[in-house]
């Protein structure tokens, strides 16, 4: 490349530029190649050498590559990093290129697709366990269509919320990218802006009618305007990303917002269900209860847990089939062995309709739908199978066409490349068989020209070899390579090496040609075969992702039963009332923990109802009130997710919306401190929650002065309490808003108990009834390992606080006649409208300096300064 602006780096602009904001992988031989900025950033980020290749106006360009071989596991890193990579591939072949533009013409190359962190499919680049999702979202007339799909599966979902439950909507989807409109203000950061144009209600249902053959979505599900038009914004984008070539979508499902228990973002972190709070799956609830022995399984449990339901039915429906795995134990363990050994159906299905499958995959199919067809045939002959079970079934069937088709067609392991052919079975197609033994005789030709090529020229050391360049040659050492160049050897030299001498000869000449006619030929009809095993599969889509859904929701059963079996959990009775009757209950992860260290969890019973449904919990640091308020909440989720709950007996009344929180963090990048963040769930919480709401606030007020906090403490208390009536645990250190008891009258109180022994602080995390006497602060400290000198100095302070307290009444002095939250609002608007009812009757023109001043003395009076 040189300053003069070469073919080739005009050719390499014009691509990058369409690239845009993507990463260019340019297709260069064996090498897809980075250049200039891209570059730099990919070998930052890979860790490979940049180098320089020629100048573009008068400066190096940088340069690095990674080879096409291995580029799947290059680009895993680059989406990880957050990148997203332009492909650009050679469209042509040399061979072509010369016919069209002659020997100087450059080979063409053009942009095949675009690799994103949500339109990923390949094996190499998802992670086996977790869902990869794609979601687009717009704002049609006041309301927020979502459409989200996992490409490596086809699942296609669409929703509609109020815009601000979006954000609660895109934590529950967890998606790898999202799509809105240009120009859309209230849009997530981060989000990829595409044209506004594309989200179009018309256009979306147009394309989603094409896509599935339909006249009308009506079978599908109602979708509104705005549901339309983010499956039109979504489709547009993978469009893009696949250069025209969409991947697996299968027929939309319309999901209600209120079909859900609802959780915000910081509900979701805080209680860490798929992710721990320290980044990564160890040490959240899915990693505690996950027993799935397929990937999809683990997916759809996921997804359970992401969105736990809100119809008793439908809990039913899953609990009774986890219920009955759990009495079967010997069927489950058949059973989870049979899953065990199962392909992903669902991701290879997804791959194979993308146009990226390999015969691999379609060996994947094969097995998969027949192992599906055993599980059916297994649980079809059991009398008293579960109503969810009885619905799957019909499901597990249906594929013996196309499964004894693929046995047939294919060798018992295919390989992943399909460019050396040897994947379609012998006896298939006897025209290929045929090519195959030509092919098979040609090469024992070559080995009997061989030895006699040995035997005339004398020379033992005579191989025939293959190789891209020469094809089949002949080479023998340097020192016997005169008898081949004699004029009547019959053979003619090719290429001299070091230490080595190539040649040909008719004979050898003759047998290649052969040999390669037959390869091609075999080759074209092994890709010929492959491309009608492929529309086979394609057409069966719909069916097959069925199956696949089907064994996904089967493992996710025998999993949650297997983990009941495990820990001694129950099934939980959900009911319509507001009751929460938790006996003996645990925190899943927190005893899994403990339980890898030889320690017994102590498990806590939790009683709410309409006459006691807030209960103010107090308690020294690391007495569990944080993890008793947890556990409780993920309990709540198990139970509606359709799962065994780690208690001796659990009666939920029906939970609407799940808050939490529980400890908080700073959010530099809205630059928002801990109190802020703190306030903000807070307001989210009394802004959002309802009767059948669930309700842990965990030491709310602590991130501000001692009075700020107690005030913003007492007050948050008592609106939870008299506005929104929800049921909640309130974990406090403020012994002073015990006294909200006296005013409350669906409040109670209780503490984690602890004991002092010697000296030392005995944590018993056991909840009791009544107020905590004491907060024992100084002997966390001691624990924790703070200095004794600053732990005898802390003692004398606290003595100090201690006594002026007694001799003043403390922080809570006279907050014992303060009237209730809503009683002390209403007299403070009082009083304001009284002050503002003698202002607006005032001439101002008309006062007397005197008059003035004697009015303003009278509002002073009034206003009680």
């Amino acid at each position: 490349m040189t300053s003069g602006a070469t073919p080739m780096m005009a050719q390499y602009l014009a691509l990058r530029e369409e690239a845009g904001d993507c990463l260019l992988f340019y297709r260069m031989g064996d090498f897809f190649e980075l250049f200039f900025e891209d570059a730099r950033t990919a070998s930052t980020i890979l860790d490979i050498a940049l180098t320089t290749r020629g100048e573009h106006l008068g400066q190096p360009i940088p340069m690095c590559g990674v080879p096409v071989h291995a580029a799947e596991s290059y680009l895993a890193r680059l989406i990880k990093a957050g990148c997203r990579v332009a492909i650009a591939e050679q469209v042509e072949t040399p061979a072509e290129a010369k016919k069209r533009g002659g020997s100087k013409a450059l080979v063409a190359r053009d942009i095949v697709r675009f690799v994103t962190a949500g339109t990923l499919t390949e094996e190499a680049l998802l992670e086996p366990r977790r869902a990869n999702v794609l979601a687009a979202a717009c704002e049609l007339r006041g309301s927020v269509g979502i459409a989200a799909c996992d490409i490596s599966t086809g699942r296609m979902a669409l929703e509609e919320c109020a815009p601000e439950r979006l954000a609660a909507a895109l934590a529950r989807l967890g998606a790898s990218e999202l799509v809105v409109p240009e120009g859309w203000e209230a849009g997530p950061e981060g989000a990829i802006r595409r044209g506004a144009h594309e989200f179009s209600a018309d256009g979306g249902e147009a394309r989603l009618k094409g896509i599935h053959g339909v006249a009308t979505l009506d079978g599908f599900g109602a979708f509104t305007r705005s549901m339309l038009a983010a499956a039109g914004g979504l489709i547009a984008y993978l469009d893009h990303v696949g250069r025209g070539a969409l991947p697996l979508l299968l027929p939309p499902e319309a999901r209600a917002g209120d079909a859900v228990l609802a959780m915000d973002e910081a509900t979701r972190a805080s209680l860490e269900i798929l992710e721990a709070a320290q980044g990564g799956r160890r040490g959240s609830l899915i990693d505690a209860i996950d027993r799935c022995v397929t990937g999809a399984g683990a997916r759809q449990l996921a997804e359970d847990l992401s969105a736990p339901l809100m119809s008793r039915a439908a809990i039913a429906e899953r609990l009774e089939l986890v219920e009955w795995l759990h009495r079967h134990a010997l069927l489950r363990e058949d059973l989870r062995a049979a899953l065990r050994a199962l392909p992903d159906v669902g991701r290879a299905l997804g791959r194979v309709v993308a146009g990226r499958g390999s015969p691999r995959d379609l060996g994947q199919l094969r097995d998969g739908l027949a192992g599906a067809r055993r599980v059916g045939d297994r649980l079809a002959d059991l009398e008293g199978v579960p109503v969810l079970l009885e619905r799957l079934l019909p499901d597990l069937a249906g594929h013996g066409a196309l499964v004894d088709h693929f046995e047939r067609a294919l060798v018992p392991a295919p390989p992943t490349e399909r460019g050396q052919g040897g994947y379609i079975a012998s006896g298939y197609d006897a025209a290929l068989d045929e090519l195959r033994v030509m092919s098979g005789n040609a090469r024992r030709a070559i080995a009997a020209l061989e030895a006699k090529y040995r035997d005339e020229t004398g020379v033992a050391a005579l191989k025939i070899k293959h190789n891209n360049v020469l094809g089949y040659f002949i080479e023998v050492p340097q020192r016997h390579a005169d008898r081949l160049l004699e004029a009547e050897s019959g053979f003619s030299h090719r290429q001299t090496m070091a230490g080595a001498m190539r040649f040909n000869a008719l004979a050898l000449h003759e047998e290649a040609a052969r040999i390669t006619e037959a390869g091609a030929h075999a080759l074209a009809a092994e890709e010929s075969h492959f491309e009608a095993l492929v529309a086979e599969a394609v057409a069966s889509r719909q069916a097959i992702a069925l199956t696949a859904a089907a064994l996904a929701r089967i493992d996710v059963a025998a999993g949650q039963a297997e983990r009941a079996a495990e820990g001694n959990w129950t099934r939980p009775q959900v009911v319509d009332g507001l009751s929460l009757e938790i006996e003996g209950g645990r925190h899943p992860v927190v005893e899994a923990a403990l339980k890898a260290q030889g320690e017994r969890f102590v498990a806590n019973d939790c009683r709410l109802a309409s006459h006691d449904r807030l209960w103010l919990i107090g308690g020294p640091n690391m007495g569990g009130k944080s993890t008793f308020l947890r556990q409780n909440a993920l309990i709540v989720l198990l139970a509606q997710a359709g799962g065994f709950v780690p208690a001796r007996s659990a009666r939920i009344g029906l939970v609407d919306r799940l808050f939490s929180r529980v400890g908080a963090s700073d959010n530099l990048a809205r630059g928002r401190s801990t109190f802020m963040v703190e306030m903000v769930e807070t307001a989210a919480i009394l802004a959002q929650a309802t009767e059948r709401s669930f309700v842990i606030l965990d030491e709310v007020g602590r991130g501000t002065s001692t009075y700020d906090g107690l005030a913003l403490a007492w007050a948050v208390a008592e609106a939870v309490h008299e506005t929104n009536r929800c049921r909640c645990l309130f974990a406090t250190h403020y012994h002073e808003l015990a006294r909200l008891a006296e005013t409350c009258e669906a409040l109670s109180l209780h503490h984690v108990r602890a004991r002092e022994w010697k000296g030392d602080l005995v944590l018993l995390h056991e909840l009791a009834d009544g107020p905590a006497d004491r907060s024992y602060g100084l002997a966390v400290a001691r624990l924790a390992g703070v200095p004794p000198k600053v732990i005898s100095r802390a003692k004398s302070v606290l003595d100090k606080l201690e006594k002026g307290r007694a001799e003043t009444g403390g922080l809570a002095a006279g907050l014992g006649d303060l009237p209730l939250f809503v009683a002390a609002q209403e007299a403070r608007e009082e009083a304001c409208d009284t002050l503002r009812d003698t202002l607006r009757a005032l001439d101002v023109d008309a006062l007397s300096p005197r008059d003035a001043l004697e009015i303003l003395y009278d509002l002073k009076r009034e206003a009680g300064a």
